[in-house]
This record gives C-alpha cells, sequence and structure tokens, in this order.
C-alpha cells in the first residue's frame, strides 16, 4: 500500500528560534517581528544544521507560524532551507470556540487527510484529541521545549516515527 507523501508544519518562535533561555530574548508578543529587516540578535541561536536534516525526512515542508511568508526571507536562509509554502493559517491569536491552538483546525484543513508532522512548542492536549478524532490519517504532533527548541535528535526521533509510516 502505497502511503501519501507526508507534509511536515514547521514553526518558528520556539521550534527553530529558540527564546525564553539564558542570553535569550523573550518571544514577540506577536510571534513575528514587525518589521523583517528589524535587527534580531536571537537570530544567531537557529542551528543551521537543522535544514538538511529537515529536507532529508522525505516531507514536503511548509511553514505554520505566525511569521507566515517572512519566513521565507528571514529564517529559510539561516536555516539552510529553500522559499517553503506557507500553510493557509487564520490570523495570529484568532481565539478558538473549542480552545484548540489558532493553527489546529487549519493544519489539520491542509493536511486533508494526509500523514503529517506538526513542529511546535505549543501544542495543547485539545490539540491532540482534536487532531486524533478529526483528521483520518496519521499525525505526529511533536511539541518541542521553546527555549531549547528543535535539535537533531527531535529530527531523528520524527525520522523514526515517518519510517512506521512505511511498514
Amino acid at each position: 500500500m502505497t502511503v501519501a507523501r507526508p507534509l511536515l508544519f514547521l514553526d518558528v518562535d520556539g521550534a527553530l528560534l529558540p527564546f525564553g533561555g539564558p542570553g535569550m530574548l523573550p518571544q514577540p508578543r506577536d510571534g513575528k517581528p514587525e518589521d523583517p529587516d528589524t535587527p534580531r540578535p536571537e537570530l544567531d541561536f537557529i542551528d543551521p544544521d537543522l535544514g538538511p536534516l529537515l529536507l532529508g525526512l522525505g516531507c514536503d515542508l511548509a511553514w505554520a507560524t505566525a511569521w507566515m511568508g517572512d519566513a521565507n526571507e528571514v529564517i529559510a536562509p539561516r536555516v539552510g532551507l529553500p522559499v517553503l509554502p506557507v500553510a493557509d493559517l487564520p490570523p495570529y491569536g484568532e481565539h478558538d470556540p473549542n480552545s484548540l491552538g489558532w493553527k489546529t483546525r487549519a493544519l489539520v484543513r491542509v493536511a486533508a487527510g494526509r500523514p503529517f508532522v506538526w513542529i511546535d512548542d505549543v501544542i495543547t492536549e485539545m490539540d491532540r484529541r482534536f487532531v486524533e478524532v478529526k483528521h483520518p490519517g496519521p499525525a505526529l504532533l511533536f511539541q518541542v521545549e521553546s527555549s531549547v527548541g528543535l535539535t537533531a535528535g527531535g529530527v531523528a526521533e520524527i525520522a523514526t516515527w515517518l519510517l512506521g509510516l512505511e511498514s
């Protein structure tokens, strides 16, 4: 049985761009800088080795971040990623009547039954239950610690989960 190529939804703040740890600035209030050209010394905390590791997973990568298209201009070059599609998300911080995260419904809709991985620092138990009930395909909601972000070890865990899809 052929399984559709998985999607990988990638957050920026707290996932690729750690924040709140020693020597780091706090997360911006709205999740992205007001101007992409604003100097942000915390961008130096992005691990440039993650891009090639993510590309090697065999997934279709897409941004799932309040940065939206700015992630392609500011983050992608620093992490070694090409221009990626941007998931069609509601406005940042839009209230959900069922207390889901602001991205959850949109990511399930965009995945449209395909297997997916969602890498983020903010994933709740409500989000997990919603995906389990509403998404007919396999899904890995991979939560990272915001002060650490995604690591090579985390990518290896995701790779192991993806290998399980092939069996």
